[in-house]
């Protein structure tokens, strides 16, 4: 028996300002590439969570990190478009652990999917659905506090890479 739910999300475009290139490499830099090595050694070695958890505060040292990177720029630039974009999964197992037992389902939305791509003048803008939206759909309080704290987390992300984009992910009345 199958179910639907429909539910409403938010997309958040921050159009930071700052040379896409320049934006690129601070955001990579600020969320650094997840290292799948250490996980793997302490699953091979029966490590615990607490393993998982100092692993997850060193490779993620503002919260997030990188787990896959889709180059738009290379694909598509062999159509002829010449808008320069960079998507990205990034999460952080530790966090989602917190949402997982509640409900599996958390990880249709985690990791969280980021894109960047460049305006008109050569500008990044920053595009990604709020969290807060997208795990409140499950209608489980303790998921949707977890969504409200990683758009926190992505609004920290984004103040390390130069953009204040605290007003960007305030919830508005409709």
């Amino acid at each position: 028996m199958a179910s639907q739910r429909s539910h409403t999300v938010t997309r958040v475009d921050v159009s930071t300002g700052i040379a896409y290139d320049d934006f690129v490499n601070a955001f990579e830099e600020a969320a650094p590439a997840f290292n799948p090595g250490s996980m793997e050694r302490i699953a091979e070695t029966g490590g615990s969570w607490d393993d998982v958890r100092a692993v997850m505060a060193v490779n993620a040292p503002n919260d997030l990190v990188r787990f896959a990177r889709i180059n738009g720029t290379s694909l598509f630039s062999i159509a002829g478009h010449a808008t320069r974009s960079m998507e990205y999964l990034t999460g952080n197992h530790v966090i989602a652990e917190t949402m997982y037992g509640h409900d599996p389902r958390v990880l249709l939305y985690a990791p969280l999917r980021m894109l960047i791509y460049s305006d008109g003048d050569g500008n990044a803008v920053f595009s990604m659905h709020r969290p807060s939206d997208e795990f409140g759909s499950l209608g489980i309080p303790e998921v949707t506090k977890v969504g409200e704290d990683l758009d926190r987390i992505v609004v920290n992300l984004l103040q390390v890479c130069g953009v204040d984009a605290s007003q960007d992910f305030v919830r508005r009345s409709e």
